[in-house]
């Protein structure tokens, strides 16, 4: 890679078949907020960003842009307050737990109601200083 280049945050697309379960599971329970949505015409399927603290991801009806059943992986620092935040939201749903991972980390894995799955990592000191 060239000393020009630059990478920069990568953003996973996510597929989903109900704008109505999308947005109740990731702006109602997990608290993201929509940052745009796009259609190409009134008939046609949604594709969305939602973001919060810093995550942002893409949300898609369009049948090729993704598999359902994904996995993605997050580090973040503050598991337990994100933990406490969305378990005070009232979805029946889903009751995510915090776990203790063998790889050293805290663990709030949650799965949306297309099977993808979402894994919130916090790492102990040891990973976080490389």
């Amino acid at each position: 890679m060239s000393d020009a280049a630059s990478l920069r945050q990568a953003i996973p697309i996510l597929r989903i078949f109900s704008v109505e379960k999308a947005k109740e599971f990731y702006c109602g329970f997990l608290g993201f907020a929509v940052d745009w949505e796009n259609r190409f015409g009134e008939d046609f399927p949604l594709y969305m960003q939602v973001s919060r603290i810093g995550l942002s991801l893409h949300l898609s009806e369009h049948h090729g842009d993704a598999c359902p059943g994904a996995a993605v992986h997050v580090e973040m620092s503050g598991v337990d307050a994100f933990h406490r935040a969305i378990t005070a939201t009232p979805y029946k749903y889903f009751k995510p737990g915090i776990e203790d991972a063998p790889w050293g980390a805290r663990v709030l894995s949650v799965i949306d109601p297309f099977g993808n799955r979402l894994s919130f990592n916090e790492y102990k000191e040891a990973k976080a200083a490389g």
